[in-house]
């Protein structure tokens, strides 16, 4: 009798081995000595959906008339590069008695395994190993908590959705607006994928509202006042214009009209009266720990780090160096059940970091806020992110390891601090007969906030933003009546502000938030507000994609589209580039994942939506599309053009670059132009990174990269 533990990397593999005593090292796996339990491993995904032509040999040429192409079988095949690993997974896949999944506890981490599974023929009893975090003690507790296959079995039919879905709409209409713009004599690849277009289409949007915006004038007043007869200090209060003379945002649009009230208000011996006066004294819990986007959100604000760099850090946190949970949760609260684990959590926190044992005293360790609700944990798969039990050498993070695990830290250790308790004031006064606004706050505790020593430190995300973020000016609570001097009037002409531009947080939260953007009122009353744009895993790896395409740049911390991405977008009908169609299948997705959706009616669905899409390319002509990108092309010895971007310049045929500094120089456009024509191209002034020395050398560009040579 023999149990398979199917792993989805070798790191992990090797960490529930070592619980299991399964220390004998075999080819790919490790065993107990009697092989009763054997842990072997997968390398990410063993296996891929082969393109058309694996189907038909004859779809190698892109045509439209071959369009649309759905396989009558679905078919997965296993990557050259695994075909060793896989080998190894079948043969114990033949003699197992048992099959526990181990992969990673998510949708993605369902297909890795059980697509092994059907490949290799297994038909035996399956259970679930459901990982929160791969310290030892974590591992032990999911052990003793396995499930039965059957309750996460939907997720692999969700991803099984995903992928075909995304593979029709990649194969079918790269394919068709392709081919459309090669006939408008386009040379490139025109990109298009189910979720990267409606993502790249945000930006597009966003960038062209910045330029067609104009800016138009506004007048604020402000006055500085102090109560006549009080030692309270001086205060500033807002002039609250009438809506007849207002923009949609409250802003006073008639010059005229705040001239004249700020001359009303600034004659010799003006007062002004205190008409209402409110102080109310406030509590403002502590935010939630994070989950995998609003860690994205925050690390990206603070450290201006990309979604896949804080991604790539909170992967190491947990599987290397097991000093946090599971990262790609979807989920910012925790289970009731692990409250009684924080005392061991503080003293790991603490034994790597001592400096903190100054705020040991002030830490509840019964305190319980709004963080520890098993209700919301039960709508997602993993709980939010926090640190585990687990000691480690914070020596040997990496920077961007430390700050993203400063913020995880943190963001736990605040629900054991106290509320953050503060008055806000509230004046209404008239001035002349003119109502003014006068608002304060002045912490009164800083619970919390005494791990965040700025308020521009204090996060402000979402739900959990705070009023009391830190003094926000001071405001003396002066009873109804009171007469106050005017010490000074300021009348101020300002000019509304474009939207902002995107950047990696800012993007990845309108990508999760995408339902509360859409204007179809039909749509609108169907979707539900969690419903987005990829998930919570996937988010930042689109980002990046759109980025390597050439589609979107980085610029002064912001993402902006190029032209090639404008192009896209304008060359598609909003049948593709729209969020709210695309987001309406991943809710359908995420319904197949809970059981309440099946795979065979989204699969229909999806094929409708194709056919009428593809007929519709079929009618096109892109006429207008080559002209701009020739303009900023350079030709590539494949055929097609390479366009640039901020860093390089990239076949959008072969993809062929030639970065704009190469081996310590920065390339001339002719160099680039030779390069990518095939030609030598002999550089001077070159310079070694081993002894910073310059060094000349002739280049070539082979096999996609460029290549010195010196004879």
């Amino acid at each position: 009798m023999t149990t398979i533990y199917l792993c989805e990397k070798p790191s992990q593999g090797q960490d529930i081995a070592r619980v299991l005593g399964a220390t004998r090292k075999g080819n790919g796996c490790r065993s107990t000595q009697s092989e009763e339990v054997v842990v072997t491993w997968c390398f990410g995904h063993l296996l891929e959906m082969p393109p058309p032509e694996a189907y038909d040999p004859a779809l190698k040429s892109w045509a439209l008339d071959t369009l649309p192409i759905i396989p009558e079988q679905w078919r997965l095949v296993v990557k050259p590069s695994a075909q060793r690993q896989f080998t190894v997974i079948k043969k114990w896949l033949g003699s197992a008695s048992r099959l526990v999944i181990a992969t990673d506890a998510d949708r993605e981490g369902e297909v890795i395994a059980r697509e092994v599974m059907a490949l290799c023929g297994y038909r035996g009893p399956v259970q679930r190993l459901w990982l929160s975090a791969l310290n030892d003690a974590s591992i032990r507790k999911a052990l003793s908590q396995l499930r039965d296959g059957k309750q996460t079995y939907p997720l692999y039919l969700a991803g099984m959705a995903r992928a075909r879905a995304d593979w029709l709409v990649g194969m079918n209409l790269t394919r068709a607006y392709t081919v459309l713009g090669r006939n408008a004599g386009y040379q490139g690849v025109l990109s298009v994928g189910r979720v990267q277009t409606p993502t790249l289409r945000l930006v597009v949007d966003r960038d062209r509202a910045i330029e067609a915006f104009k800016p138009s004038p506004y007048w604020t007043i402000t006055s500085t006042l102090s109560a006549q007869g009080a030692a309270a200090p001086a205060f500033r209060a807002h002039w609250q214009p009438a809506a007849e003379h207002c923009d949609s945002q409250g802003r006073c649009i008639n010059e005229t009209v705040a001239r004249t009230v700020a001359q009303q208000c600034s004659v010799t011996g003006a007062q002004a009266h205190v008409t209402d006066s409110k102080k109310e004294r406030k509590a403002a819990p502590p935010p939630l720990p994070f989950d995998l986007n609003s860690l994205q959100q925050e690390a990206g604000k603070r450290f201006d780090l990309s979604g896949n760099q804080v991604l790539e850090a909170a992967q190491a946190l947990y599987e290397t160096h097991k000093i946090t949970s599971y990262p790609r949760t979807e989920c910012r609260h925790l289970p009731t059940s692990m409250h009684g684990e924080a005392p061991d959590v503080l003293r790991a926190v603490l034994a790597m970091e001592p400096e903190l044992t100054s705020i040991q005293s002030m830490l509840d360790m019964s305190r319980r806020t709004k963080t520890w609700n098993d209700t919301e944990v039960e709508k997602a798969s993993h709980h939010g992110i926090i640190p585990t039990a687990e000691s480690a050498d914070l020596t040997r993070l990496s920077t961007t390891e430390r700050q993203v695990y400063g913020l995880i830290r943190r963001h736990y250790l605040i629900q054991f601090l106290p509320d953050h308790q503060y008055d806000a004031t509230t004046l209404t006064l008239s001035v002349q007969g003119h109502p003014f606004l006068a608002k304060g706050k002045a912490t009164v505790e800083p619970g919390w906030t005494r791990l965040f020593p700025s308020s521009k430190s204090t996060p402000q995300d979402g739900d959990d933003q705070q009023d009391g973020s830190g003094d926000q000016g001071t405001v003396p609570a002066l009873p109804e009546g009171t007469s106050c001097a005017i010490q000074s009037v300021d009348c101020d002409r300002k000019m509304t502000t474009p939207p902002a531009r995107y950047t990696d947080g800012t993007l990845i939260a309108a990508m999760k938030n995408i339902a509360k953007m859409v204007t179809d009122p039909k749509l609108r009353a169907v979707l539900r507000d969690t419903a987005g744009l990829g998930t919570g895993a996937t988010r930042a790896n689109i980002i990046a994609t759109l980025k390597k395409r050439g589609f979107i740049e980085k610029k002064r911390g912001h993402l902006v589209s190029t032209e090639q991405g404008r192009q896209l977008i304008d060359a598609l009908p909003s049948a593709i580039t729209n969020p709210d169609t695309t987001a309406a299948w991943e809710q359908a997705l995420e319904d197949i994942a809970t059981g309440t959706g099946t795979l065979d009616e989204f699969m229909r669905r999806q094929l409708d939506w194709l056919n009428t899409v593809v007929t519709h390319a079929k009618g096109q002509t892109l006429s207008a599309l080559a002209a701009t990108v020739k303009d900023n092309a350079l030709p590539c010895q494949c055929g097609g053009s390479a366009t640039e971007t901020a860093k390089s310049w990239r076949c959008n045929a072969c993809g062929n670059t030639v970065w704009k500094t190469t081996f310590g120089k920065k390339l001339t456009v002719n160099q680039a132009a030779g390069l990518l024509a095939g030609k030598t191209v002999h550089l001077i002034g070159l310079t070694s990174k081993k002894t910073g020395k310059k060094y000349d050398a002739k280049a070539t560009l082979t096999d996609g990269k460029v290549q010195l040579s010196f004879d």
